[in-house]
């Protein structure tokens, strides 16, 4: 486990508190926000394709699509996949003042202007710009829902959520930011964070360090957070090769044209559909550890301190059956059904 720091340098803490279990719902469906930085990595198309899965199976509710990589191109790709998968209906927040300009990994960005071989667009769009931002579209679908009920997967960047945090009251509720959590909130699957035997950064926070200070020292400590490190996905790879294999019924597939026409050989790993997983299916399926709080240093570092009352977990790599049975359940979204 990690060392305390030096008293020199300066941590914002998630405290520790205990969720109120009595004060759940008693459904065991899960509705979900979906948070993700779309227009690079494409394993955020495969976490959403999951979604999408689960939510036609009865397993979840998918609430809406916040997108939190600038650009109305990277809300446009949302669109996109959700009016070809049948869930059109689906609002869609894009973040306004975000991070500038970060890495692109894979660049699909241009996917909603996809055509075909005459010149028509190969896919269907249902919403165009504006985009609400991505803050405010949260408050809205969280005060829609009844207390403790909403799961979060935040597998992008923390710019919409730490907003969210800093908000305050408007026409969909009196409440600030930190209090609509608080009350709406069950628990955070997050792709993020570091917990080897050495410190260590995430893209995810360290892209963005003042968002993500923001959103260590803001999150309510008593409602749960589960994190999925890097180190757990990094050994789960879905090969481009097999990826256009699986969807060999049909070419017009908004994710085998992206692997079809973007260089995707990069060392994609499956990070965030284990955030899906873990979100829909529950913990059943992962090693966790035990309770803690996690404190992010100036570095945007995290650290985890063991504690019983704490709010935060985070998964454990698996060994080589689990890494099979997690890519079978991935590519099977992909195959014809």
């Amino acid at each position: 486990m990690k060392k305390t720091l030096l008293l020199a340098v300066v941590c914002v803490t998630l405290l520790s508190c205990t969720k109120n279990k009595a004060n759940e719902p008693a459904t065991a469906v899960p509705a979900i926000i979906y948070d993700t930085d779309l227009g690079s990595s494409t394993d955020d198309l495969f976490a959403l394709e999951m979604l999408y899965r689960y939510h036609e199976e009865g397993q979840c509710r998918l609430l809406g699509v916040v997108v939190d990589r600038e650009g109305e191109d990277c809300a446009g790709v949302a669109d996109v996949m959700n009016t070809y998968f049948g869930h059109s209906d689906l609002p869609i927040g894009l973040v306004q003042e975000g991070i500038d300009t970060p890495k692109v990994w894979i660049d699909y960005r241009d996917l909603p202007g996809y055509a075909t071989d005459d010149g028509s667009p190969m896919f269907d769009r249902t919403h165009l710009p504006p985009y609400p931002d991505g803050w405010q579209l949260y408050r809205r679908l969280l005060a829609a829902e009844p207390d403790h009920s909403v799961s979060i997967v935040s597998v992008g960047f923390v710019t919409s959520l730490a907003q969210l945090l800093e908000s305050e009251g408007d026409e969909h509720s009196p409440l600030s930011g930190v209090e609509l959590v608080r009350q709406k909130v069950k628990c955070l699957y997050m792709q993020g964070g570091s917990f080897g035997d050495t410190l260590g950064t995430c893209y995810n926070l360290v892209v963005g360090p003042d968002f993500a200070q923001t959103f260590f020292r803001l999150w309510p400590t008593d409602v749960d957070i589960v994190f999925s490190p890097g180190e757990v996905g990094d050994i789960i790879e879905y090969v481009p090769d097999t990826v256009i294999a699986d969807i060999d019924w049909t070419d017009i597939h908004p994710v085998k044209q992206v692997y079809l026409r973007c260089n995707t050989h990069t060392g994609q790993m499956m990070w965030d559909p284990l955030v899906v997983i873990n979100a829909v299916e529950g913990d059943g399926l992962f090693t966790l550890s035990g309770r803690g709080t996690v404190s992010l240093t100036p570095r945007a570092e995290t650290m985890f301190t063991p504690s019983p009352a704490g709010n935060c977990r985070y998964q454990l790599p698996g060994d080589s059956a689990w890494v099979a049975a997690m890519l079978t359940k991935i590519r099977t979204v992909n195959k014809k059904h």
